[in-house]
């Protein structure tokens, strides 16, 4: 004999298939919009300023440490290869502007010939980073 099983009111299972494809969607939602945090890969002791402003959109940031050594990506770059590396990342973002992180301490020659490298890119928005003392 074959035993029929019948579900009782308690025993009711909910099938969790859709709840699931609506967490996924989300997940990739938030993931494709998310805004990641840019770094330069070292300490910086930015200048103050009165005037400093919100810059929407930057492809590019360069830091210029205490001792004048450059970093973009969380990396070491030497002066001769800033244009190549500074090409590099603003290829994959092009609308965006740069930014320069430099140290209270850098020298300023450092500052002007990254610049210059944005400048022979053709990269027109070039801010300086500071703090905001208001």
């Amino acid at each position: 004999m074959r035993r029929q099983h019948h579900q009782s009111e308690d025993e009711k299972v909910a099938d969790l298939t859709p709840m699931l494809d609506v967490v996924f969607i989300m997940l990739i939602f938030f993931i494709v919009t998310a805004t990641f945090i840019k770094e330069t890969g070292v300490e910086i002791d930015r200048p103050d300023t009165e005037t400093a402003e919100l810059k929407k959109t930057v492809s590019l940031l360069v830091g210029v440490a205490p001792d004048s050594s450059i970093w973009i990506d969380k990396k070491k770059v030497d002066l001769r290869h800033v244009r190549p590396t500074m090409e590099r990342l603003h290829a994959e973002n092009p609308k965006g502007g740069l930014v320069i992180k430099a140290d209270s301490a850098s020298k300023v020659e450092k500052v002007l010939a990254i610049m210059d490298a944005a400048r022979n890119l053709g990269i027109k928005q070039v801010a300086i980073a500071s703090e905001d003392v208001k």
